[in-house]
C-alpha cells in the first residue's frame, strides 16, 4: 500500500524532502502499488513517476493542480479517467496499458504530448475523441491495432500534430503510398514514424498529388539542382575571398618595394617604413625563417671538452701544493742485459710504487751522490719539464745503455725551470745555489 510512512521513507532515500508540499518530483516506480494513495499532503509535485506498478485505475490525484507531466506507463489502466484536476498537465504516458478508447482528455487544454502505444486501440471511433484535443502535437499511436486508413480524416483535425507515430499498426499497409499521403494530407507534420519530413521532401509530395510521378520526378530535380547551385555559389565565394586575399597580399607587397627604392627625406623614409612594417614582415615571413633555420646548432658543432681548459696554470697548482710533502719515486736498477719481463716489472714499479719519505733522507741522498752521475739524470729532468703532464704518472728512462749500480731517489718536480721550489734542506737560504752558478741541476 501507499502508505504516508512508505512515503517519507521513500523521499528519505531518495535524498528528496521530508516536508510533503516542497517536493516538486516523486518517484514512485517499480515499488508494487496497486492504486494511488495519500498524496494529499505532495501539492508542489510537478513530476510524477508511476510507471511499473500494478494499478488499475487513474484516481486521488485531486491534490496535484501543479502536475506537467505524468507518467502512468506498464500498468494495467483500463480506462482514461479522473484527470480534470490536473489542468497545467503538459505530458501524459500511458502506453503499456489496456485501453480501448481514448477519452476524457478534452478537459487538458494545454495537453501537447500523448503516448499511448502498445494499447488496444483498434477503430476510428476508438481515437475520434482526439478531435476535441487541439493543443496535442506530439502523438504515439504506434504498436496499437489500428487498421482502418479513415483514421486519417482524424488526424487532419488537429491543427498542432506536428509529430505523428503510426508504426506497428496494420493501417500503414492499407494507405497506398502511405508517406506520401499522410505528407499531403498533414499540413503541419515534420516527423512521421522513424524519420522527418523535410520540405523537400513535402514539395514532391505536394508535387506527386498535383501531377503524379512526373511532377514529382520535376520537382525532386529541381529541388537537387537547386541545391548544387547553392554548393557551387559557396565555393565560388570562397574562391572569390582566396583570390581577393591573394591580390591584396601581392599589392602590399610591390608596394613595399617600391617605397624601398624610392628616395625620401629622413623624415618621410622612416615614417614610409613604419607604416609598410607589417606589410613587409608578412612578405618576408618565410626568408626569415629560412635564416633562422641556419643558425640551428648541431652536435658536431659544439667545442669538444677535452679542448676547453678551465684549470688554472700548473703554475698555480704547483703553489697550492708546495705545503704538503714532495713525493719520491723509486727508481730501479737497470742492467744492460735486463730483457723485456723485467722492463715490464720496472715499469709497473715505477707507476705504483710512489710513496712519500721525510726529507731528510732526500737531503742525505742529495750530499751522497756523485757528480758524475748528474750528466745521467740531465735528459730525464729535460724531458720531464718538458712533458709535465706525463711525469705526474710514471717516468720514462730515456737512455736505457746507461744505468746506475744502485737504486736512485728522485723528487718529482712538476714546476717549470723558472718557478722551481727547491728543497728547504738540500739548499739552504745562506749558500749559494748551483742552479744560479752554472744553469744546471744540482740533486
Amino acid at each position: 500500500r501507499m502508505t504516508k510512512k512508505i512515503l517519507l521513507d521513500i523521499c528519505k532515500q531518495q535524498k528528496l524532502y521530508w516536508t510533503p508540499y516542497l517536493n516538486d518530483t516523486l518517484y514512485l516506480h517499480y515499488k508494487g502499488f496497486d492504486r494511488v494513495e495519500n498524496l494529499e499532503e505532495y501539492t508542489g509535485l510537478k513530476c510524477l513517476w508511476l510507471q511499473c506498478n500494478g494499478l488499475r485505475k487513474i484516481e486521488n490525484l485531486e491534490a496535484q493542480t501543479e502536475l506537467r507531466c505524468l507518467y502512468l506507463q506498464l500498468n494495467f489502466i483500463e480506462k482514461i479517467e479522473n484527470l480534470e484536476p490536473l489542468q497545467k498537465l503538459d505530458s501524459l504516458n500511458i502506453s503499456n496499458n489496456y485501453i480501448r478508447t481514448i477519452e476524457n482528455l478534452s478537459c487538458l487544454k494545454v495537453l501537447q504530448t500523448l503516448q499511448i502505444a502498445h494499447n488496444k486501440l483498434q477503430t476510428v471511433q476508438d481515437i475520434q475523441h482526439l478531435q476535441e484535443c487541439p493543443s496535442i502535437s506530439v502523438l504515439d499511436l504506434s504498436h496499437n491495432s489500428l487498421s482502418d486508413p479513415s483514421i486519417v480524416a482524424i488526424l487532419e483535425t488537429m491543427p498542432n500534430l506536428h509529430v505523428l507515430n503510426l508504426m506497428g499498426n496494420e493501417v500503414t499497409r492499407k494507405i497506398a503510398n502511405y508517406r506520401k499521403t499522410l505528407t499531403v494530407r498533414l499540413k503541419q507534420l515534420t516527423y512521421l514514424d522513424d524519420r522527418p519530413v523535410f520540405p523537400k521532401d513535402r514539395a514532391c509530395a505536394e508535387a506527386w498529388a498535383v501531377g503524379g510521378l512526373e511532377a514529382e520526378k520535376a520537382e525532386r530535380e529541381k529541388w537537387e539542382t537547386r541545391e548544387r547551385k547553392k554548393i557551387q555559389d559557396s565555393i565560388d565565394a570562397l574562391a572569390a575571398i582566396r583570390q581577393r586575399a591573394k591580390e591584396n597580399r601581392r599589392q602590399k607587397c610591390m608596394e613595399g618595394v617600391a617605397t624601398d627604392t624610392q628616395e625620401d627625406t629622413p623624415g618621410q623614409e622612416a615614417a614610409a617604413d613604419k607604416a609598410m612594417l607589417p606589410e613587409r614582415e608578412e612578405c618576408a615571413g618565410t626568408e626569415q625563417f629560412q635564416l633562422e633555420t641556419l643558425e640551428t646548432l648541431y652536435l658536431d658543432d659544439l667545442p669538444d671538452l677535452e679542448d676547453v681548459s678551465e684549470f688554472p696554470p700548473e703554475e698555480e697548482i704547483f703553489v697550492q701544493k708546495q705545503d704538503y710533502h714532495p713525493k719520491i719515486e723509486i727508481i730501479s736498477e737497470v742492467t744492460n742485459d735486463s730483457n723485456s719481463a723485467s722492463e715490464e716489472n720496472n715499469n709497473s714499479m715505477l707507476e705504483n710504487s710512489v710513496e712519500e719519505i721525510p726529507t731528510t733522507i732526500f737531503s742525505n741522498v742529495c750530499q751522497n751522490h756523485k757528480e758524475h752521475e748528474k750528466e745521467h739524470l740531465r735528459p730525464f729532468l729535460k724531458s720531464f719539464f718538458t712533458e709535465p703532464d706525463n711525469s705526474g704518472r710514471y717516468m720514462e728512462i730515456k737512455d736505457k745503455e746507461v744505468a746506475p749500480l744502485k737504486p736512485l731517489i728522485d723528487e718529482v718536480i712538476t714546476e717549470p725551470k723558472d718557478h722551481l721550489l727547491l728543497s728547504p734542506v738540500c739548499h739552504q737560504p745562506d749558500q749559494p745555489s748551483s742552479w744560479e752558478e752554472d744553469g744546471e741541476i744540482t740533486v
